[in-house]
């Protein structure tokens, strides 16, 4: 038996072959119930009202008994007015809200100086100037007010999704228990559209400021939870027990031994929690939260693209500095310095600080211009980008429009007919065979199981035309990645150069990629799929990449002397090596496709999302969180089949 049909079928021979076979003939199976679909009876072709079981009824109860019977409702209520005195004295110091401490707001040229200095300090002059000049950038194109709406949040989030985070993961680490019930809920988690985060906070919360941060909050906790029990359990014994034997208390033993020393997980995890939060105060512009996401979303539905592209440059620049820095944070090691060593050498980076604050100050006291930059002071150049597009839109507008209405009549809608057409039995008959040849009968349950909540769901149709343009859009990003993974492979330099332009794209909110698409095709399913695809590119690249260079190098010196052609150990022996990585990479595309999908429904799909953006309207929690759900599931479906898969491949070829 081949590698390959091990890694498929499991480790035992015999019961290799008898999960091949089963694993066909529910492939015939599903086949056979798509030829003969017009014999099949009704309740097989779609599921029938009584099948459909109230999900939105029980969640909807379960909320009313804990908000209403339980008084959970002011709980999250006294949480939110914290919650909202933090927002106030950050909102005071950063853009001016009469709040108080009432000492704000913060002339921008000190908040800019105090950005290079974070810069400076964590990774040298280069990081230093960007992100200084970045804020420069931001107050001379007028958009002040709205960034420190924006910043307001996400410096009362962080702190609030790390501590959260923190406290958990320890608490899993040490409970086994507590790890095991936290796994299943941080998957589901990670893998829910954003708007099914925000129906339930409506709820509970209203909508504003203080929900937008509650929200964020929530959604960017699970990422640091996972990164801090990665890095607590990695720790050495050895670290330990040196810790053991200089006397050392449970206590102290966390707080000065295994803390520190899973110091980089965990400051990977703040990383992530910062990305987290700003892609998600960026989509907080739904439920009333002010700042760059509400105007990104007011310019785009009126098609303002000029000032569009302003918005998104600023978005963009904003999320590359907050990784940037998280990201030299975690890999800077902590300074010592000599015993005797002057106080102002220790200190120096504070002692510049305060020098550079102190002439900002004294600058915007005398020069109002270094203080606040007003509208009509600024440079914006928003009104020459929209006649500049306007002008390029007279040219290509035939050929969009032209592209637009093939793709849509001769594609997307025999495509999502053939969706829509096949009997749902024979997609979970399809699925479950899928299962069963990666990895046996619990495989097919698994795979059976997700889909079967969303058959039972209610919303089968609008799960297809997800499924329609999920799929469509990751084959057209694969097709598109991979030839471009493969080529930046090729060479170190041009490999390097494409992780970083891969590390910078996915650090951008998912928002940024309607811009490009609505200029381009309007509001309709073409751009939301162009979207998507854009999205989707970014991992398929990536992994393609990673796979092809950690193949190891004495296969490929082996298959030289061989006489192999660049092709050959292409065909033969990069890609069959890569294969498992490049799999990983088409399922982040999927999951990035998924979400992409949900956001993008705020241009008109007719999918899921468009119906959680009506739950959202009417805050109806449980037919959001039905909703949410069934993507969630559709992800995880897919996830657990490509992990598995790949998991038993890297086995089967040495590389685990």
């Amino acid at each position: 038996m081949t590698s390959a049909s091990t890694a498929l079928s499991g480790p035992s021979s015999g019961a290799s072959i008898d999960a091949r076979w089963i694993g066909f003939a529910l492939l015939v199976l599903a086949v056979s119930l798509g030829i003969f679909k017009s014999s099949l009876p009704a309740e097989l072709v779609r599921p029938i009202d009584g099948l459909i079981l109230p999900f939105a009824d029980w969640i909807n109860a379960a909320f009313n008994f804990i908000k209403d019977d339980l008084g959970f409702v002011h709980v999250t209520r006294g949480f939110a007015g914290g919650v909202e005195w933090l927002l106030d004295i950050t909102a005071n110091l950063l853009y001016g809200k009469n709040r108080w401490p009432k000492i704000g707001p913060i002339p921008w040229t000190v908040i800019a100086v105090t950005a290079f200095m974070i810069g400076y300090s964590l990774s040298g002059w280069g990081l230093g100037l960007f992100s200084g000049l970045t804020f420069v950038w931001i107050a001379l194109m007028g958009q002040w007010k709205w960034t420190m709406e924006t910043l307001s949040v996400i410096v009362v989030a962080v702190p609030i999704a790390v501590l959260i985070g923190l406290i958990v993961g320890i608490a899993a680490w040490r409970r086994r228990w507590v790890e095991n019930a936290m796994n299943p809920v941080l998957n589901i988690a990670q893998s829910l559209p954003h708007f099914a985060y925000m129906i339930p906070v409506v709820v509970f919360i209203g909508v504003g400021p203080k929900a937008g941060a509650i929200v964020t909050v929530i959604f960017a906790t699970p990422p640091m939870i996972r990164m801090t029990l990665l890095g607590l359990k990695q720790v050495a014994p050895e670290v330990v027990e040196s810790g053991q034997m200089s006397g050392a208390s449970r206590w102290q033993l966390l707080r000065y031994v295994r803390v520190p020393t899973a110091r980089t997980e965990i400051l990977v995890g703040v990383n992530q929690v910062i990305m987290q939060c700003l892609a998600m105060v960026v989509l907080a512009s739904f439920i009333g939260m002010p700042g760059l996401g509400q105007k990104l979303l007011q310019l785009l539905q009126a098609l303002k693209i000029g000032r569009s592209i302003e918005i998104g440059i600023t978005i963009v620049l904003l999320a590359v500095v907050l990784d940037r820095c998280s990201k030299a944070w975690a890999v800077k090691e902590p300074a010592h310095f000599e015993r005797g060593t002057a106080w102002w050498r220790r200190h120096k980076n504070w002692l510049l600080w305060g020098a550079l604050v102190a002439a900002a100050f004294t600058l915007a006291h005398f020069w109002p211009f270094a203080d606040q930059v007003k509208r009509n002071q600024s440079f914006s150049f928003g009104r020459q980008l929209q006649d500049g597009f306007d002008a390029l839109f007279l040219i290509i507008d035939p050929y969009a429009l032209a592209l637009r209405r093939f793709l849509i009549v001769s594609v997307l809608i025999p495509l999502r007919d053939a969706y829509l057409w096949l009997p749902f039995t024979a997609v979970l008959v399809f699925f479950a065979a899928l299962g069963w040849l990666v990895n046996g009968f619990r495989s097919g349950l698994i795979t059976v199981s997700f889909l079967l909540f969303v058959a039972l769901s209610g919303w089968w149709d609008r799960a297809m035309i997800t499924a329609y343009m999920v799929s469509f859009s990751v084959l057209i990003a694969a097709c598109i990645g991979l030839p471009l993974g493969i080529w930046a492979s090729r060479k170190e330099r041009r490999s390097n150069v494409m992780l970083l332009v891969c590390d910078t794209a996915q650090t951008f909110p998912s928002f940024i990629y309607l811009i490009p698409v609505v200029m381009l095709f309007g509001v309709n399913d073409v751009a939301a799929i162009g979207a998507v695809i854009v999205f989707g590119m970014v991992p398929m690249t990536r992994y393609t990449i990673e796979g092809i260079r950690n193949v190891p190098l004495p296969l490929l010196e082996a298959s030289a002397m061989a006489g192999a052609t660049h092709w050959q150990k292409l065909w033969t022996v990069q890609l069959p090596l890569a294969l498992p990585t490049i799999m990983v990479g088409v399922n982040q595309t999927v999951m990035f496709s998924l979400f992409m999908v949900i956001i993008a429904a705020f241009i008109g799909t007719q999918d899921l999302g468009q119906e959680m953006q009506r739950a959202l309207s009417s805050t109806d929690v449980g037919k959001g969180m039905t909703l949410g759900l069934c993507v969630a599931f559709m992800g995880l479906m897919i996830d657990h089949l490509v992990m598995t898969w790949a998991s038993a491949r890297k086995a089967a070829l040495g590389l685990a």
